[in-house]
């Protein structure tokens, strides 16, 4: 029998999105960010209470701060809310005053961004303008855009107001700004999404909101759907500070759920009650959705820029024992490279080159995708329209790579004439001084003939492989080389390591950056840390001769099983006696 955990009414379904890259907060899910707000305010005695929603949409989470409020506190309220839309401040405007008919509310059309920048003078986040009177309480759920629905220009300009660095996704400077108008021991609490935690893109906010705030509670939410839309949650509890040249990082609780396929111990209502468990335990809820939860306290390794992870006593035992046996990280092999980027793929990438009226182009080079993906070894996909080949007009140079001359190549030539104005109208290329045929990620040339480690950017399980043929690495995957030539082993080495379950509870207590349905991020700024035992141990020698053997005999039923051989002797290499050592 599960034991039970204490509830809260399930949260309701939203079916309303927002126009500018939000979505609606479900009224359960804005109840429990009140609620965490209001245990940690110390609110005014006397006097006004200000209230803020920067995007306040339909005015669910105003609404659900203001109803866990004591009445008497209710009474002091000056509640204010801005978004951009008008049919969402119509909406909003209607359920507060039908909820609370004597509030002092005011909702305007109005750009928070802008807002926050004109109260600083109206240039950037640093000058000094007007000040606005703070607010005791900031309630949010920003809007999601991301720097490619954005614009270049837009995210350039407010990169440069808020004192961001990188791609800037719209919440990031939605969280800065917050931090200006919060009372010093003001307390918000923000509805966002989890990239900023964990992501390279995130390094400036990272900083700025160790700085800018006293974080008392992270929540990383993962893949528990809480929204419709595609957006991995968090909730961020946070008060105001008066000292911003230093990042607040003690005793910081930090809190995750995921969804996983382990046995439940215990069983909730909702998503939202079973954050209610005790550290580290599964919890079943009604829908047959299974979530891991941990509680600890945030780590980021000590650098304002980290990423952050949930630390308790399990992990960090579990991760000291793994560094007490690592030699050194992937990184050592050497750069791991996206693949290539046309940004013309109907021209360079086709199946059908030989079935051209002027005959197979010349600079034709296998291509491999993640159609190929495959354990150890990559596979001939069993549908020919995924057996793709790509026009491949670069060449090795004694400086690097350039462009061929087309010149060499005529049925390359008159293939790529012929869709000169689409490759032409990647106008981009041209203005960097490049040639109009060129792929706009090519990569190195003289590399593709060397074995490399291949693997997906995205998958649930770990899939890296090494390539032997030549073939050109497409942009949905990555892949690394030896730089040291008389290093050659640690590929193999690696493909073992990486292929293995050890490396997927590594991925989770070390980065836990997933997406729905568990799928894992295996990106440059993870991988380039995954860990590497002694290649000189005997252990270490037994793996890399069998990740060889299961390279060679893949696929097989022999290579499967050398294969769960090799898993337990990753584990056992690392220090770990079973791979039931904290899963």
């Amino acid at each position: 029998m599960l034991d039970k955990v204490t509830t809260t009414p399930r949260y309701s379904d939203v079916d309303r999105q927002k126009s500018d890259g939000a979505t609606y907060t479900p009224i359960a899910f804005a109840r429990f960010v009140a609620e965490q707000m209001l245990q940690a305010a110390e609110l005014p005695k006397s006097g006004k209470i200000r209230v803020l929603d920067p995007a306040c949409g339909d005015g669910a989470l105003l609404d659900a701060l203001i109803k866990n409020l004591p009445p008497a506190f209710r009474k002091r309220v000056e509640a204010v809310g801005y978004d951009t839309d008008p049919e969402a401040i119509r909406i909003a405007s209607q359920r507060l005053r039908q909820d609370f008919p004597d509030l002092d509310v005011r909702l305007e059309q109005k750009d928070f961004l802008e807002h926050v920048l004109n109260l600083q003078g109206g240039g950037d986040l640093f000058s000094a303008g007007e000040v606005q009177e703070p607010f005791h309480l900031v309630i949010a759920n920003p809007p999601y855009v991301r720097t490619q629905i954005m614009g270049a220009q837009q995210a350039q300009q407010l990169a440069q107001s808020f004192g961001l660095t990188g791609r800037v996704d719209l919440y990031y400077p939605f969280l800065l700004g917050i931090s200006q108008v919060l009372a010093d021991d003001g307390v918000t609490g923000v509805i966002t999404s989890n990239r900023f935690m964990t992501t390279k893109s995130g390094q400036a906010v990272r900083r700025a909101m160790l700085s800018r705030f006293r974080i008392l509670h992270a929540w990383d939410l993962g893949d528990t759907k809480l929204f419709d839309a595609a957006v991995l949650p968090s909730v961020l509890l946070a008060r105001g500070t008066p000292d911003s040249q230093h990042p607040h990082t003690n005793g910081i609780a930090y809190s995750s759920i995921y969804e996983t396929n382990d046995t439940a111990i215990a069983e909730a209502e909702d998503v939202l009650s079973a954050l209610n468990a005790d550290n580290d335990t599964v919890i079943a809820i009604p829908d047959g959705r299974h979530f891991r939860v941990r509680h600890g306290v945030l780590d980021n390794g000590g650098d304002p820029e980290g990423i952050w992870r949930v630390a308790t006593q399990a992990t960090d035992q579990w991760l000291a024992t793994v560094e007490a046996n690592t030699w050194e990280t992937f990184r050592r092999i050497g750069k791991i490279r996206v693949g290539v980027k046309s940004t013309a793929d109907k021209v360079f990438i086709r199946n059908d080159w030989s079935n051209l009226p002027d005959g197979r182009p010349e600079l034709l080079r296998p291509l491999i995708t993640r159609k190929c993906a495959r354990r150890f070894k990559a596979v001939v996909p069993e549908n020919p329209k995924h057996i793709k080949e790509i026009l491949y007009p670069h060449e090795a140079t004694e400086s690097g790579r350039a462009a061929v001359d087309l010149g060499r190549y005529p049925k390359s030539a008159s293939y790529l004439e012929k869709h000169r104005a689409a490759l032409e109208s990647r106008t981009y290329l041209i203005e960097a001084g490049r040639k109009w045929y060129e792929l706009w990620v090519p990569q190195d040339p003289a590399a593709w003939p060397s074995p490399k480690l291949v693997f997906p950017d995205i998958s649930d399980k770990p899939i890296f492989w090494i390539d032997t043929d030549g073939g050109v690495v497409n942009g949905e995957c990555y892949w690394m080389q030896c730089e040291n030539k008389d290093e050659q082993d640690l590929l193999w080495l690696a493909l073992a390591v990486a292929n293995s379950t050890f490396i997927e509870a590594f991925y989770d207590h070390r980065f836990n950056n997933k997406l729905y349905a568990g799928r894992r991020r295996y990106i440059t700024q993870y991988v380039e840390l995954f860990p590497l035992p002694n290649p000189k141990c005997d252990e270490a020698m037994i793996i890399i001769d069998l990740a060889k053997k299961i390279h060679a005999k893949t696929p097989s039923t022999e290579a499967d099983q050398l294969a769960v051989d090799l898993d337990a002797r990753i584990w056992r290499v690392f220090g770990l006696s079973t791979e039931e050592v904290l899963r």
